[in-house]
């Protein structure tokens, strides 16, 4: 055999080198053939094992099962190959908004062709154009699971510059999470913490979001919340009011002593107009609920801006007759 190859090369006229030159260059052209080809465009049926992750309430949030997903698109041929490579290794994991997860009995959802046109880059990679799905229809399963839904609440340390207040409670959106887990987890769960929210010298509103504290084994419908504070600028004016009685029965007299107290309103800067009219009250059923004979007093009367006041005394004794 070796003599015969010997007696080609000869006839041909060609060394030991130049055949090693001539197979390097048929490789050379091969593999420029090769890149050239794989860089045009073709179209083609891609395959794509999908995992599906979405947040359903009263339900795992991944998949328990994978789902092929065929389509017409138009790739590269590397991206077509690379695809059918991926498609055979493991699955793709695509996380859906819940509001393309359609339910179709138990713990059996879908989502329509329609909708997955917007998860295509995440389904195939970029570079792939879609034509059309083969199925109008892709089904996962998402096993049912212990949930229960708990306030949030929030964890914070804010300071206001000097004449300036929180304008209402700290806001935060969405007040209330599900949780995941097991049912004598659960049990022992009535709300959730956020990460501490931390501000110093505020002179204006605020907003942000802040992550939720990790519980273990258990899963949350949200990471995070967004909080929301009002601060107000405000003048604080003291004025000293009379004190009366309110919702008295016709047959009674509710005295109250002293008969004059002073309040300290707080109002948004600038002055909308001049606080008048105001009063302060004692509500006779508050009288007759207290066990100490004295009953709060409270602001009547409208006031435009007004933010919150502190009266002194906050209680005063009251001294019921028979008319």
């Amino acid at each position: 055999m070796k003599r015969l190859y010997d007696r080609l090369l000869k006839s041909l006229n060609i060394s030991g080198r130049d055949l090693a030159v001539f197979l390097l260059a048929l490789l050379l052209a091969f593999s420029i053939w090769l890149i050239h080809n794989l860089g045009l465009k073709y179209n083609d049926y891609l395959t794509a094992s999908v995992k599906a992750e979405c947040n359903i309430e009263g339900h795992t949030n991944i998949s328990l099962n994978t789902s092929d997903v065929i389509a017409r698109c138009r790739a590269t041929g590397y991206k077509a190959i690379m695809s059918d490579i991926k498609a055979r290794r493991r699955p793709v994991t695509v996380t859906f908004n819940p509001s393309v997860m359609r339910h179709k009995e138990g713990d059996l959802f879908y989502v329509l062709a329609a909708d997955l046109t917007e998860y295509t880059h995440l389904i195939y990679g970029d570079g792939v154009t879609l034509e059309y799905f083969v199925s109008d229809s892709v089904f996962f399963r998402f096993p049912e699971v212990d949930h229960k839904k708990v306030p949030v609440d929030p964890v914070y340390s804010i300071t206001y510059m000097p004449q300036h207040m929180n304008k209402g409670e700290l806001e935060i959106i969405p007040d209330s999470v599900t949780l995941y887990g097991q049912a004598r987890i659960l049990e022992t769960i009535d709300k959730v913490l956020t990460e501490p929210i931390k501000h110093s010298n505020l002179s204006s509103d605020i907003q942000g979001v802040v992550h939720l504290e990790k519980m273990k084994d258990v899963r949350m419908s949200v990471s995070e919340v967004h909080y929301l504070q009002n601060v107000s600028r405000f003048v604080e004016m003291k004025l000293t009011l009379p004190v009366t009685a309110e919702n008295v029965p016709s047959d009674k007299k509710l005295v109250p002593f002293p008969s004059k107290a002073d309040v300290v309103l707080r109002l948004s800067f600038p002055l909308e107009s001049q606080p008048e009219e105001l009063e302060l009250k004692v509500d006779y059923n508050d009288f007759i609920s207290s066990l100490s004979g004295m009953a709060p007093l409270l602001l009547s009367g409208e006031t435009k801006g007004l933010i919150s006041y502190e009266t002194d005394p906050v209680a005063v004794n009251c001294v019921l007759e028979d008319k």
